[in-house]
């Protein structure tokens, strides 16, 4: 969990200063609890009470309650009147329907990007991929996910349609807990990694077929892993 911010007094909503202010400590807010939730110390179905959470990171209810709506909009948290904020489920058939959709948008980056990534654009791939392999080496699963998302936003970033990237930006913000809960599986994790190295290949021998078929592969049985995951759970819970 991020350290705790220093108490802030608020000036009158009025001020323009305040009102930049009082955003910035809500933003503060989604990224907090957007963290919880990827790496799963929030699960579905927890509450999250305004008035605990104001208290634990030294901030006023006012921007606690614009970061949970703002995480609302974004899908991983639900707001009701009886129960407050509590976490979003995540059923298996919503990871199925999701990672098909991001499969298809990444497969069609990858496919891009082969065609045309520079020089610069491959090193940095390259440099990525060679610290990814080496966390997992150790089985430092944390710095493995900083990593790999990395690669995923660099592949999307890089390929030259912002149209898809938007797109993309939009359903991640759902599905980044999905895919840091399909790693937890061993076999996923050594069969992630080996799908990696199929894109590096397709990327440096600049074959647009390759690289798209071994990416939207990999993006599906992440969604495929994570179904099954999230069966699980669902069988097992009292």
């Amino acid at each position: 969990m991020p350290a705790p911010v220093s108490p802030v007094f608020l000036p009158a909503a009025t001020d323009p200063a305040a009102l930049s202010n009082e955003r910035a400590m809500a933003l503060a807010v989604v990224r907090h609890l957007r963290e919880a939730v990827v790496t799963g110390k929030l699960k579905p179905g927890d509450r999250i009470v305004e008035r605990q959470l104001s208290a634990e990171l030294n901030i006023s209810r006012t921007p606690v309650r614009e970061g949970l709506k703002l995480l609302e909009l974004d899908g991983l948290v639900s707001i009701s009147r009886n129960r407050g904020a509590e976490v979003t489920a995540f059923t298996p058939d919503e990871a199925l329907r999701l990672f098909d959709v991001i499969a298809a948008l990444e497969g069609l980056a990858a496919r891009r990007l082969a065609e045309s990534a520079g020089a610069d654009t491959m090193n940095r791939l390259e440099e990525l991929h060679g610290q990814m392999v080496f966390h997992y080496n150790r089985s430092q699963i944390d710095l493995y996910f900083g990593i790999n998302s990395a690669i995923h936003d660099l592949v999307v970033a890089a390929c030259g349609n912002p149209e898809l990237a938007e797109t993309h930006g939009r359903l991640m913000l759902r599905a980044r807990r999905g895919r840091y809960m399909a790693i937890m599986s061993p076999d996923r994790w050594r069969q992630s990694v080996a799908e990696h190295e199929a894109l590096m290949a397709a990327l440096r021998a600049r074959d647009p077929d390759a690289a798209a078929s071994a990416w939207a592969a990999h993006l599906r049985h992440t969604g495929e892993t994570l179904a099954r995951a999230l069966a699980e759970d669902s069988a097992d819970a009292p």
